[in-house]
């Protein structure tokens, strides 16, 4: 199914764009993703209190992490995507507010907030990562920690700011990824390109790339210290190696 003009939506910088672009197609294109361990992790965290899920999307951890008796809340800027987490068992019980995660609209305060899947980096400046920072420190009671799950960058993978990458291939479709690098704004636009029989379907992604220690300096300019830093939801050591971290930030 393609995708035509979206009414309201201008480009990658609405906070609306990836989701309403990719809702229909989400569930299908991430089902080999198995959030069992970041479910573990967070429930753990959780420890009895109120859970915020910013960019909850269709329920991927939000629906489990519910079931496992946690009691969380969810914001995103995409209707389209609540509306397949309203539609899934459980979706229909979770409050869901919509609107731009680096503003964090939501009333009262939580034990935990969470971000998973490279997220924070859909907001596309600095400025607007560092405020992500700032509005959950606002929201998080004293003592309760934001979780990121970012990957680590790796700039070897484009050749002179460019990468084209073979997806999948099978019998009646291919499917292409095409990414543009900018080094300067530390900015990578992609579109996921599939061609088969009923035409071209094409998905968009944006993202602007924070190093660790980036994300360090906007935790505490905001009030939050790194606690603990591992190189996946099963707590693995991070180090040199890794290609991604989950990051527990904690208000002091």
């Amino acid at each position: 199914m393609g995708f035509g003009f979206l009414i309201g939506v201008t480009g990658f910088t609405d906070p609306e764009f990836y989701g309403d672009r990719w809702a229909a197609v989400y569930d299908q294109r991430h089902a080999d993703i198995d959030a069992a361990a970041a479910v573990e992790f967070l429930a753990v965290l959780a420890d009895g209190g109120r859970v915020l899920e910013l960019a909850i999307g269709t329920g991927r951890v939000a629906l489990p992490l519910a079931a496992r008796g946690v009691t969380v809340e969810g914001l995103d800027a995409s209707a389209a995507m609540v509306d397949r987490l309203r539609a899934k068992p459980g979706g229909a019980a979770i409050p869901v507010t919509i609107g731009d995660m680096a503003q964090v609209p939501v009333d009262g305060s939580f034990t935990l907030v969470y971000l998973v899947f490279n997220t924070l980096f859909g907001l596309l400046s600095p400025d607007r990562q560092a405020d992500c920072f700032g509005n959950v420190a606002r929201v998080l009671e004293p003592g309760g920690v934001f979780v990121i799950e970012c990957f680590v960058p790796d700039l070897a993978r484009f050749d002179r700011g460019q990468r084209v990458q073979t997806v999948a291939v099978t019998e009646d479709s291919a499917t292409l990824e095409l990414s543009i690098h900018d080094s300067a704004t530390q900015r990578i636009k992609t579109q996921i390109v599939t061609l088969d029989g009923g035409g071209m379907q094409m998905h968009p992604v944006a993202l602007r790339y924070s190093w660790p220690s980036e994300l360090d300096l906007m935790a505490r300019q905001a009030g939050l210290q790194l606690r603990d830093r591992y190189g996946d939801w099963d707590r693995r050591p991070f180090d040199s190696g890794s290609v991604k971290h989950v990051s527990v930030y904690q208000r002091a």
